[in-house]
């Protein structure tokens, strides 16, 4: 959208001088009757506008018959009313020049055919018309900046509701709700929530980018229940983090089977959610697993910009057990607790402050005063072998914050970041620390989570350029390896021979291998059309004849005319490398554990595409199976670096749209010994033709 477009969907969505609940019941306990309630309340300062050609008041309010009675087109029309009904309505609001129109009703595309229709129907609408509709299954919008609580959702019952400075944008209705009941009471207040629902036409990207401008707004926090919409929700991660504002995501999904995309091995193992957790933390955002980290995550985002994301985590506590929690649960995502440096612990020394020296500074029941702690933060946050400094207090947050609480909250601004965990239930210790903007946690996992999550995000890389996708056509193998050789990734020297012809000489030695070459068969082996270890002219004869067998008996009507020829190598490890373009989160390049393996043990690592080299190092780096190539107890080291460049060249294809490839993939990849290369002995690409 233009920015004029983003100004005028924030208005409406989340400003609207005016309102129209089409359907609104005069019963308070009716999801029909609860948003006339909640404006009421709140004293929202917005006209509001109840329709219902049965009544003459709602809850005290005019009651109009129609929209065309109303004496002004409003902004927004919360449509409250049952399904069958929602098509002629949002065709009148259309008529009318309503700008955005919000949806209850369910029984759409989730429903079967006639949902679907109905969903299509909608989507017709709004293309047509230019009116925003939000929904369907949309639990409605909420400002509290202006009193805007414009929801069927029973948890807005809860009275004065605190703003705050993070937005929520969900695709479920309910978990608005969960979030402002939970926030409340932690003293966590939110600068507006709206129940997405189905995207029919608005969406979480588009929602949330039109709301970038707004001052107020100072981060976002996302429910998704499913990566949907890549492209609006690309676009508004890359301006959020060009704006210095964190995205922090809840993403369900994480259990869910891997689905099956195209015919390569990586679609197969690269599943949906491994797709989705790249995609966020390649465009910045921190995905957290933990509900109580989706509301405890923003200030510790905030802290840390995401250009330097700390990577190094010094722990200080009162409570030796306390500390191992938050240790255990860090370290299960990955995060190592660095140990304070000789250096630090003779400061601490000499500075008469006790401690148990060890992974954990541990200062035991001694340090539950306030100059014990105020002391010790304030070397630990200059103390250079430290990113961030997570302080655990025990018992004495409850009762006597002033002891190990306070001093926390007087070094919030140190030059360093300071996060805090609580032991026990200490609600006014952390009002304290939430009011200082002191990222702080209730529980370990929370703790972890958030850390584990912010020190996630990446950098997003360049914007990928891609054609129109079309149909797309499987090229032969031969053909695959001549657009490995445009992208520079080295592959194994072929030779191609024809059914029928006499034998010519090869240009390399034997022993070889025989493929069948056919755009049609992308799965040689399948059909007996691969044979290995052939020594010799006259073997390579008989393999010729045997492979035209195998086809006539398993692929009889697939068009075949030639045998690809190369010489059997090997190498010290197989990997694959391969690229597709995922509908929704773009361009991926994926490396795994190749050969029979790659499906079973999927161990891999994926980013979005186009990588640079070092990127891919990292990628070489999250592979189990190529920690033995790094010369590992003795063995020979792999050409791990000639490995990351074929991966960053591979993942290149995000940039050459004169390409038009939509997979490409090689298996196996062969790992040479250092300094030798690497050399690519099978690939498999799809190519977009025109449509």
């Amino acid at each position: 959208m233009t920015p004029d477009n983003d100004k005028r969907l924030a208005q409406a969505l989340l400003h609207p001088a005016s309102v129209a609940l089409y359907g609104a019941s005069d019963d308070v306990d009716k999801m029909g009757g609860r948003p006339v309630q909640f404006l009421k309340r709140t004293g929202f300062a917005g006209r509001i506008y109840p329709i219902n050609p049965r009544r003459d008041e709602i809850q005290g309010l005019k009651a109009w018959p129609s929209l065309q009675s109303l004496p002004e087109v409003p902004d927004q029309v919360f449509v409250l009313t049952p399904t069958e009904t929602v098509i002629p309505a949002v065709r009148e609001c259309a008529a009318l020049g309503v700008k955005v129109v919000t949806i209850l009703a369910s029984g759409f595309s989730e429903s079967g055919a006639e949902g679907a229709a109905r969903e299509g129907e909608l989507r017709r609408i709004a293309k047509e018309t230019g009116i925003r509709i939000l929904g369907p299954s949309s639990l409605g919008v909420v400002n509290p900046r202006t009193g805007l609580v414009l929801t069927a959702n029973a948890a807005f019952a809860e009275p004065d509701l605190p703003p705050g400075k993070v937005f929520v944008a969900s695709h479920s209705g309910s978990m608005i709700g969960a979030l402002v009941s939970r926030g409340k009471a932690r003293g966590v207040g939110f600068a507006g929530l709206v129940s997405v629902g189905s995207e029919v036409d608005l969406n979480v990207g588009e929602i949330c980018a039109a709301t970038l401008d707004d001052p107020a707004i100072e981060g976002y926090l996302l429910f998704l229940e499913s990566l949907r919409h890549g492209p609006e929700l690309r676009a508004f991660a890359r301006a959020a983090h060009a704006r210095g504002k964190p995205v922090i995501a809840y993403k369900l999904g994480r259990s869910a089977a891997a689905a099956e995309m195209a015919t390569t091995h990586t679609g197969a193992i690269a599943g949906e959610d491994d797709i989705a957790e790249a995609f966020l933390k390649d465009m910045g955002v921190a995905r957290v697993g933990v509900l109580e980290a989706l509301l405890e995550t923003f200030p510790l985002a905030r802290r840390i910009p995401l250009e330097s994301a700390p990577k190094r985590v010094g722990v200080v506590t009162t409570t030796g057990g306390g500390a191992a929690m938050a240790v255990e649960q860090l370290g299960i995502r990955g995060v190592v607790v660095e140990p304070p440096s000789a250096d630090t612990l003779k400061r601490l020394e000499q500075a008469g402050l006790p401690c148990t020296p060890g992974r954990v500074l541990d200062m035991t029941l001694a340090g539950t005063k306030y100059e014990t702690m105020k002391a010790t933060l304030d070397i630990l946050l200059t103390a250079p072998e430290f990113d961030l400094v997570l302080a655990v207090v025990g018992s004495s947050a409850r009762f006597q914050p002033q002891l190990a609480v306070k001093p926390i909250v007087e070094c919030a601004g140190g030059p360093k970041p300071l996060a805090a965990m609580l032991v026990p239930d200490a609600p006014e210790a952390l009002a304290a620390l939430t009011a200082a903007g002191v990222p702080c946690f209730r529980t370990p996992e929370a703790c972890g989570d958030a850390i584990a999550a912010v020190l996630a995000r990446r950098r997003p890389g360049p914007e990928p350029v891609l054609p129109a996708p079309g149909p797309a056509r499987t090229l032969s193998e031969a053909e695959a390896y001549g657009v490995l050789h445009e992208l520079g990734v080295p592959h194994a020297p072929v030779a191609l021979r024809c059914f029928g012809e006499a034998p010519a000489p090869l240009p390399f030695a034997y022993p070889v291998v025989a493929k069948v070459c056919s755009a049609e068969i992308p799965h040689k082996t399948e059909v007996g059309g691969v044979l290995l270890n052939i020594g010799s002219d006259e073997e390579l004869a008989a393999a010729l004849a045997t492979l035209r067998r195998n086809l006539d008996e398993r692929a009889p009507k697939a068009a075949c005319d030639e045998v690809l020829v190369q010489p059997m190598q090997k190498g010290l490890s197989e990997v694959l490398v391969g690229y597709r373009v995922d509908p929704d989160a773009g361009p991926i390049v994926m490396l795994a554990a190749g050969g029979i393996w790659a499906e079973v043990a999927k161990d891999r690592s994926i980013r979005l595409a186009p990588v640079t080299v070092e990127t891919a190092r990292e990628m070489v780096a999250e592979v189990n199976a190529l920690k033995p190539l790094t010369g590992l107890r003795g063995k020979a080291r792999g050409d791990l670096e000639a490995l990351a460049r074929t991966v960053s060249a591979l993942s290149q294809l995000a940039l050459k749209p004169e390409l038009g490839i939509a997979e490409a993939e090689v298996n196996p990849l062969l790992v040479l010994p250092e300094g030798q290369g690497v050399v690519a002995v099978d690939a498999l690409v799809f190519q977009w033709t025109p449509a």
